[in-house]
């Protein structure tokens, strides 16, 4: 259920954006997603998978104050979403998780919380920054015949590499809550084939059933784009978000592309980006954490109450 409902809450915005430019179709571009969320834990390991499901809180063996956080965090992205107001499951999750500690009196790693959170509050900004730059190169890059065809090579590229990043970051909380409610590690789960046949299956599953609602969430929400705009942003997106994977900081790839989306917008004159939508996405953002802690602490307390 939360592989399902993953693939309904992140694929659209992705796959809304790389399917703007002409030549990558819908399915090829949801099939790409899929096999990099299966490949990209074995390429570059699980540490974000690992941060999620060990490391901010320790529940010594007892899952179900785990699990209640993971359902806390749901509901709280189901809620919002509900009131138009679209928001990162990911970030969800980390509130989710560590108030589910906090609630069942484990040992919440508040160190680990913070750095993380840190991490996700800078993500946007840090895309924002990286559009710009990346805005720059292109600009001084030699104009040459067939220039449209080779944007064209550069979006399918860089769709590839949000593919990726989505999958080494963003997409491992898929494997840290199959490892959660299998009392695996994330590291076994991922080499695991009927784990990954059924992750990558139900991602899919959901992602066909909600890319038609999310599509727009930052494919043209946020800032008017075109072919160059659209590489600028994928690329700055997925450069953010695989560096934070290095670190093993779990970051939502909707903020980095969000961000990115604004910085390549900023980059063209302030009107290009649309800042009613801009404030909308932002207060989803900040009512997400605080929702969601309160949420998985009285989940967490509750489960850890009815526990034998």
């Amino acid at each position: 259920m939360f592989a399902l409902f993953t693939g309904y809450n992140d694929a659209g915005a992705m796959i809304g954006l790389g399917v703007r430019v002409r030549g990558l179709r819908p399915i090829t571009a949801l099939l790409l997603l899929v096999l990099a969320v299966l490949a990209a834990p074995l390429v570059v390991g699980t540490a974000v998978a690992a941060t999620l499901s060990t490391r901010l809180v320790s529940f010594e063996g007892d899952q179900a104050p785990l699990l209640a956080g993971i359902a806390a965090a749901v509901l709280v992205t189901v809620v919002l979403a509900t009131c138009r107001l679209p928001t990162s499951l990911t970030l969800a999750l980390i509130g989710g998780v560590s108030g589910a500690g906090l609630g069942a009196g484990a040992s919440v790693d508040w160190s680990v919380v913070v750095a993380v959170l840190a991490a996700a509050a800078v993500a946007p900004f840090a895309g924002a920054l990286t559009a710009r730059a990346v805005t720059w190169l292109l600009g001084v890059l030699p104009a040459r015949k067939g220039a449209g065809e080779r944007l064209r090579r550069m979006h399918l590229a860089a769709f590839v590499a949000t593919c990726v990043a989505y999958g080494a970051n963003d997409g491992q909380k898929l494997l840290a809550v199959y490892a959660a409610v299998h009392a695996v590690s994330p590291a076994r789960a991922a080499t695991s084939v009927p784990a990954l046949a059924l992750l990558a299956g139900c991602f899919l599953a959901g992602a066909v059933l909600g890319l038609r609602r999310l599509a727009a969430s930052i494919g043209g929400g946020l800032a008017a784009a075109d072919t160059r705009a659209i590489v600028v942003t994928e690329t700055s997106g997925a450069a953010v978000v695989l560096g934070t994977a290095l670190l093993g900081a779990p970051v939502s790839m909707t903020q980095s592309l969000s961000g990115a989306v604004i910085g390549t917008g900023l980059a063209r004159g302030t009107r290009r980006v649309r800042w009613r939508a801009v404030l909308h996405l932002g207060a989803a953002w900040l009512l997400t954490l605080p929702l969601a802690l309160t949420c998985g602490a009285a989940a967490g307390a509750a489960a850890g109450a009815v526990a034998p």
